[in-house]
């Protein structure tokens, strides 16, 4: 795990909950009581927490910087991370009411997202059972038939297996 890692969950830590971090795309991805809450970028040492409506104003009035990244055409996208203030990057306890403000955002995402699921007449994936295999014959790649097109795991027709995981 590499420095800005550490120093997060370190500065997360009074949570209550535990946090942890993973890599993704380059910068890391902070998640607390399975929800994604922070982002850190490891090239400049800065930790990005989740913001919504309600608390977008508490992060912009204490000089909160936007998570950005730029597309290939050039295009900037901010996203809808802003920095905490200096003194909430030294200390847990400056830190602790960032960071629950950043977990009540992304609480409010999923259940924004959940209702939505709801409201189109979406509903969860049916669990999959383990593919059987006759003996002596050989396995598809997850999400894949033999022919390689994709299979029922598919959720883009790219043959990605549902919820992220294979296997």
């Amino acid at each position: 795990m590499d420095r800005l890692a550490e120093h997060a969950l370190d500065l997360f830590a009074l949570l209550g909950v535990p946090v942890s971090a993973r890599r993704m795309f380059g910068a890391l991805g902070f998640h607390a009581a399975g929800l994604f809450f922070a982002v850190g970028d490891p090239e400049e040492g800065r930790i990005y927490l989740k913001v919504d409506g309600e608390s977008r104003a508490a992060f912009e009035a204490a000089g909160g910087q936007p998570f950005t990244y730029q597309l290939p055409n050039r295009q900037v996208v901010a996203m809808a991370y802003l920095t905490p203030p200096d003194a909430a990057l030294e200390d847990p306890e400056e830190m602790l009411p960032w960071a629950r403000l950043a977990l009540g955002a992304a609480r409010r995402a999923a259940q924004a997202k959940a209702a939505t699921a709801v409201r189109r007449g979406a509903r969860a994936a049916p669990a999959r059972a383990a593919p059987v295999v006759r003996k002596g014959a050989r396995a598809a790649p997850a999400g894949r038939s033999r022919s390689g097109a994709a299979g029922s795991g598919s959720r883009s027709g790219r043959g990605r297996p549902r919820g992220g995981r294979s296997g």
